[in-house]
């Protein structure tokens, strides 16, 4: 009996001895557990998104910007109407209306009547220009002279003649020329001895100009202004009479074009001229110059109009 006993305490530790031995001590059960079944995840790691790939997300959320017709609306941005309902209001309630250039030169004669102010008045314009070409390149200021078809000047310009040819000399002071001569002008000019509004010369005494630069500046003779050249009695004509402006502050032009006692034709024919001669400043195929127009006598308001009523219209290409 005891020895059966002993049989079977003998065969139960070696079974316990036998399953320790599969499975280890407990803390290697753990790792053998864990070896065996990883641990699953609950969520999902965020994928990294291309560069490119978000550049081609944000072009498409992007919309077009959409663009709104102010003409029809009831009420523009930051102002009370786009019209008064009355003569009288405050000006800046409302856009500033733009005439036309008949109109407002019929406007100026009613401002000079209701206010009283003298008829006989000068009438000047006021332009900004598009001095901008392509790839960063500008139109240069200029200087022009033009012949007004009703000039509005009562007294001739004083015009110079340089030419050492004692027959262009006869000639230009036959023609209405006030001095006329070759180097022996330079120093009285200098000196303030001699002075006059425009200067002409022929194209073989320009060397010897050259100390007059600095005097005479805007006025001293240039190919481009049209007062050089072997024409002279063609000169005379044009800057006797001539109405001369510039271009100030890089892109503004500021003169006189007509007086308001003269008749509404002649001075739109006057502005006409002025406007044209501008234009023909900068490239056919650029586009407009002229920005902005304003138009005001001595006496009254300023007048904005539009330049492109002025000027000629391009005739129309046949198909």
């Amino acid at each position: 009996m005891a020895t059966c006993t002993r049989t079977i305490w003998g065969v139960v530790a070696g079974c316990q001895r036998q399953l320790l031995r599969a499975g280890g001590p407990a803390y290697t059960g753990v790792l053998h557990t864990a070896l065996r079944n990883p641990p699953v995840r609950s969520f999902a790691a965020v994928k990294a998104l291309r560069k490119d790939k978000k550049e081609d997300t944000e072009k498409e959320v992007k919309k077009e910007k959409r663009i709104i017709d102010d003409k029809d609306r009831h009420k523009p941005y930051g102002k009370t109407a786009w019209a008064p309902v009355d003569d009288v209001y405050v000006m800046r309630y409302y856009p500033r209306t733009i005439y036309n250039a008949a109109d407002a030169i019929d406007m100026l004669k009613k401002f000079q009547m209701l206010d009283f102010t003298p008829h006989k008045q000068p009438i000047y314009i006021d332009l900004r220009l598009d001095m901008k070409l392509e790839k960063k390149k500008k139109v240069d200021p200029f200087v022009s002279t033009v012949h007004l078809p009703h000039p509005f000047k009562t007294e001739m310009n004083k015009v110079l003649v340089f030419t050492e040819d004692v027959n262009q000399a006869k000639v230009a002071q036959e023609n209405g020329a006030v001095f006329a001569g070759g180097a022996e002008l330079i120093q009285p000019i200098l000196d303030d001895e001699i002075s006059a509004d425009f200067y002409v010369a022929v194209p073989d005494i320009l060397p010897k100009l050259v100390p007059l630069k600095n005097k005479l500046r805007k006025k001293f003779p240039k190919s481009k202004r049209g007062s050089v050249g072997i024409h002279i009695p063609k000169m005379l004509e044009l800057f006797k009479t001539g109405h001369e402006y510039m271009v100030e502050s890089d892109c503004y032009v500021r003169t006189q074009i007509a007086m308001l006692d003269m008749s509404k034709e002649q001075i739109f024919a006057n502005l006409q001229t002025i406007l044209i001669d501008v234009c023909s400043h900068r490239p056919a195929n650029m586009g407009p110059l002229i920005e902005r127009a304003i138009i005001a006598s001595h006496t009254s308001e300023a007048l904005w109009f539009k330049s492109e009523d002025v000027l000629p219209k391009p005739a129309k290409e046949e198909k």
